[in-house]
């Protein structure tokens, strides 16, 4: 299965919900009037778009009806693809310049965040990289050891403690690591869940120091991976984590079993954090480089 194919697949449900709503509701219009736009901001908010998000949509879609006199109903969606593709643009590029380069994937637990880490890995190693994981989520045995398997799937080394080691230790040792072999890029996994809130931004904190002391100037990516079938709850949780950790980019996993893919745009408007790679498959290469025209391409062709 080609690229756009596998987005358009893994796009399937949010398109028939959204788009689907969309088409019934344009059909319904002969004319385009303020009916229309509140019609059409509520499928948007019903669409996991956001209420915020869906409100600043449906004002560029008025300015842009009314700057190129448009009528026909029909345009509508023409100029509603358009002004998606725009407001997706922008910071999805991977910044991994430095040799290493460093990853952090942060999430809460369920999310997918492990087996994220292992598809980025062989992803990275099929670009002919050398790839260091540090299972630094030391809290969560399963963790270490579904690691342990992602690394030998991928052909990347791995770098583990014990259960409930110090996991800025596992990361120290990490990029000691990465340095010796000549590595370009160490991705480590985190604890989703402490005691509470507090510890687990504190564990974050005690490792971006690591990392910041070990290797100033490398490149560092904080990616926040997310579950899409929980749609709203995982703006809540990306705004969260924004605050504590100064994420740079999301992972948004399962696009394929929800219909709620509309979240990419609330967390790329409201956050204003960009969406580097979605998960559209079980597959190992079936996490993608989030791709601004695929994603619109795959929610908006029928």
């Amino acid at each position: 299965m080609g690229f756009f194919s596998k987005i358009a697949s893994g796009l399937k449900k949010t398109r028939e919900s959204i788009m689907g709503s969309v088409n019934s509701m344009l059909k319904a219009f002969t004319k385009i009037d303020e009916e229309l736009f509140e019609e059409l901001e509520e499928i948007l908010i019903m669409g996991d778009v956001g209420a915020t998000t869906s409100a600043h949509i449906c004002e560029e879609l008025r300015r842009r009806v009314k700057e190129e006199g448009v009528t026909d109903p029909e345009e509508v969606k023409r100029l509603l693809r358009e002004i998606t593709a725009d407001m997706l643009r922008g910071g999805q590029e991977l910044h991994m310049a430095t040799k290493p380069s460093v990853i952090l994937v942060i999430g809460v637990n369920g999310v997918g965040k492990t087996t994220t880490i292992g598809k980025m890995a062989a992803r990275f190693i099929g670009e002919g990289k050398k790839v260091v994981l540090g299972a630094a989520d030391t809290f969560r045995a399963a963790a270490i050891e579904q690691l342990d398997i992602w690394a030998k799937r991928a052909g990347a080394d791995i770098v583990k403690h014990a259960q409930d080691a110090d996991p800025a230790a596992v990361v120290f040792d990490a990029i000691a690591a990465a340095k010796a072999r000549g590595a370009d890029v160490v991705i480590c996994d985190t604890a989703g869940r402490l005691h509470n809130k507090t510890n687990l931004m504190n564990e974050l904190a005690k490792i971006s120091r690591v990392i910041e002391r070990e290797l100033p100037d490398a490149d560092r990516e904080v990616l926040l991976v997310l579950d899409a079938t929980t749609g709203q709850n995982a703006v809540n949780q990306a705004r969260e984590f924004k605050n504590a950790a100064g994420i740079t980019g999301i992972v948004l996993t399962k696009l394929d079993g929800t219909a709620r893919g509309g979240v990419v745009l609330a967390i790329r408007e409201d956050l204003q954090v960009p969406v580097k790679f979605i998960g559209v498959g079980e597959g190992v290469d079936d996490l993608q480089p989030f791709d601004p025209d695929e994603f619109t391409a795959g929610l908006f062709d029928e």
